[in-house]
C-alpha cells in the first residue's frame, strides 16, 4: 500500500460515505487522482463495495475458469452415432467461477480472478457472476477471444456421458496478468484454485504465497497432476476417485485401498481428505479419524456442478471457523440442492436452505 492510498484509507475509515471530491479536497489531489487510488484500493480488498465499505470480514480469491455451459439431457439411453431427441441449456459454468458463485450465494466474500473474450459469452458471464454478488473486477477481457465453452452429454439420469471443452484463452491468465491483483490475494484468507490454470501459474501462486490457505479442485483425471507435487499445501482436498487414483498411483477398489490412499494423502501434509466415489458417497479422513459419508439423497436431474457446490460449502464454512464436520454437513447440503436442478448453480442456492435441509435429513 502507498503513502497516499494509506491516506484514503484513513479518510474512508472515519467516514465511509466520503466523496472523491471530499478525499480529493482534503489531500490536495485532483478528483480524478483520488478515484484513481480508491479503485486501487478496492482492486487490492482493502474497500470492497459501494459506499467504500472497509473490507474487515474475511474473503476468498477464487482464481479459475469462466465458461459458458451448454448442457444436452437424452430423454432415453443415448445411442452413440445417432441423433437422440433431449433438452439442451445454456448457463454460466467453469469450475472456479462455479464455486466463486456459490460461495457468493451461501454468503462468502468473493473476488474472482479469470479471463474471457470480448464476445457475448463473456459479458454474460461477468455480469451474470457478478450479479450473484462475486467481485468480478478482477476479471481479464481479451479483445479478438473467444470466451471459454463447455458442452456436456448427459444421460436421463443425470450422469454425464461426455464433454467437450475450448479452454484456450485460459493460456492467457499467465503470472504477469496475476501481478496487479498480488495485495489482493496476499489479504486473502483463503485461496481457492481450479486445475484448469497453467501449471506455471498453479506452481507460481504456491511459491509466492507460502502462508496462504489453499483450497484446489482437481477438475479431471487428467489436470489434478498439476497438483500432485502442491498436495502438502491444501487445507482440503476433494478428489474423485479417479482422480484420487491417478495421484496415488493405485486402483481403488474395496475399503483397504481407500485406507491405504488416505495414509497416502494425508502423508503429503493434507489435514482433511474427502474422496467421493459416486453411488458409494464420501470417504472422509483425518490424522484423527476415517468415517463414510452417502451420496446425498437427492432427485438428481444432473450431477454438473455438484462438486462445485461441494467445495463451495467447505470454503464458506472455512470462512466462518466451522469444524470439520459441520463444514462437511453445509457443502453436502449444498451439492444435494445442486443435483436437484438442472442448471449448473442453483439459483436458489441459500444458506437458510442449507439449514432447511439439514434439519429435514441430519
Amino acid at each position: 500500500m502507498t503513502e497516499r492510498e494509506k491516506e484514503i484509507l484513513a479518510l474512508v475509515r472515519s467516514n465511509p460515505l466520503i466523496s472523491q471530491k471530499e478525499c480529493a479536497d482534503k489531500l490536495g489531489i485532483t478528483r480524478s487522482a483520488a478515484a484513481g487510488h480508491i479503485m486501487n484500493l478496492t482492486r487490492k480488498g482493502f474497500i470492497r463495495g459501494k459506499g467504500y465499505i472497509l473490507q474487515d470480514e474475511p474473503y476468498a480469491v477464487v482464481i479459475g475458469g469462466a465458461n459458458m455451459d451448454i448442457q444436452g439431457t437424452s430423454a432415453a439411453k443415448l445411442i452413440p452415432e445417432d441423433s437422440n431427441p433431449g433438452r439442451i441449456g445454456l448457463s454460466c459454468g467453469g469450475v472456479g467461477r462455479n464455486i466463486a458463485e456459490n460461495m457468493a450465494r451461501l454468503g462468502g466474500s468473493v473476488r474472482f480472478v479469470s479471463i474471457v473474450g470480448d464476445d457475448e459469452f463473456g459479458k454474460k458471464l461477468l455480469a451474470d457472476t457478478g450479479a450473484a454478488g462475486v467481485d468480478v473486477s478482477p476479471c481479464l477481457t481479451v479483445p479478438g477471444c473467444a470466451t471459454s465453452t463447455y458442452l456436456s452429454i448427459h444421460e436421463p439420469g443425470g450422469e454425464m456421458y461426455v464433454a467437450l471443452n475450448a479452454m484456450e484463452i485460459l493460456e492467457r491468465l499467465t503470472t504477469e496478468a496475476l501481478q496487479p491483483h498480488a495485495h489482493l490475494i496476499k489479504q486473502a484468507d483463503l485461496v481457492v484454485i481450479d486445475a484448469n490454470l497453467r501449471q506455471d501459474l498453479i506452481d507460481y501462486l504456491f511459491a509466492a504465497y507460502p502462508e496462504k490457505t489453499f483450497f484446489a479442485d482437481p477438475v479431471s483425471v487428467t489436470k489434478s497432476a498439476k497438483l500432485k507435487a502442491h498436495l502438502g499445501r491444501l487445507r482440503y482436498f476433494k478428489p474423485n476417485r479417479l482422480e484420487a487414483e491417478a495421484l496415488c498411483g493405485f486402483p481403488l477398489r474395496n475399503e483397504a485401498d481407500l485406507n491405504r490412499a488416505a495414509d497416502f494423502f494425508l502423508a503429503k501434509g493434507i489435514p482433511e481428505l474427502i474422496i467421493s466415489d459416486g453411488e458409494r458417497g464420501l470417504f472422509c479422513c483425518t490424522a484423527e479419524t476415517r468415517f463414510t459419508l452417502p451420496r446425498p439423497d437427492a432427485r438428481v436431474k444432473s450431477v454438473t456442478g455438484a462438486g462445485d457446490a461441494f467445495i463451495a460449502g467447505l470454503g464458506t464454512a472455512f470462512l466462518a471457523n466451522k469444524p470439520f464436520r459441520e463444514a462437511l454437513a453445509i457443502a453436502r447440503a449444498a451439492a444435494h440442492l445442486t443435483l436437484e436442478q438442472e442448471q449448473t448453480v442453483n439459483p436458489a442456492l441459500n444458506m437458510h436452505g442449507i439449514q432447511t435441509l439439514l434439519q429435514e435429513k441430519p
